[in-house]
């Protein structure tokens, strides 16, 4: 069963949308509404509303809660083209073309298609042994209780920190910030030459 939503007419590229559009496909309903919160593309909120528009199809109309949702297809179109002119030099005029797209987007419940989600790791007994008597036999025992994680939690663990330069005063590091004072300092100087 698929959950579907469409918006037409977006006064978009679709080139430019497409950019947004791969970057949500197959990943969960609420990962994608909140990685396009945080995406700085002008294309990030029709497709953020469109799918919030879709979820809202699903709970209403199916009774699937947003967590049970992920994104199954997202498809751009290319939409009508409106066409204006420019004047040029020697009364001339030069086209400019107004592109616009259309959206098509489609969750599914996750249960239905099989995708694995992460599983809550298995606590695991093990044993460990503190010493031994002369004949070798263990003298103290303890069994302890460990929680291993599952290869799906390790690697959620292990992702990379996003850096926002945004929150943040020029480049990630420290060395390319320096760098960029410098440079800029000697292309002040540069330019404040007169010339001869």
């Amino acid at each position: 069963m698929e959950v579907l939503a469409h918006s037409n007419k977006i006064r978009m590229s679709s080139r430019k949308v497409r950019l947004v559009v791969d970057s949500v496909r197959g990943k969960t309903a609420p990962r994608a509404i909140a990685q396009l919160l945080v995406l700085p593309k002008a294309a990030s909120i029709p497709v953020r509303k469109l799918i919030e528009s879709a979820v809202a199809n699903a709970e209403h109309n199916f009774n699937i809660t947003k967590d049970n949702l992920y994104v199954k297809s997202i498809e751009v179109n290319q939409g009508p083209m409106l066409k204006r002119w420019r004047a040029r030099a020697f009364g001339r005029a030069a086209p400019i073309a107004k592109h616009s797209c259309h959206i098509s987007v489609a969750l599914a419940p996750i249960q239905e298609t099989g995708i694995k989600t992460p599983k809550a790791s298995k606590p695991v007994e093990a044993t460990l042994v503190t010493g031994t008597t002369k004949e070798g036999i263990p003298s103290k025992t303890v069994t302890q209780v460990i929680d291993v994680p599952t290869p799906e939690r390790a690697k959620e663990s292990h992702e990379p920190e996003q850096f926002d330069i945004r929150r943040h005063d020029g480049h990630p590091h420290e060395q390319h910030s320096a760098k960029g004072a410098k440079s800029g300092a000697t292309m002040k100087k540069i330019f404040n030459r007169k010339a001869g």
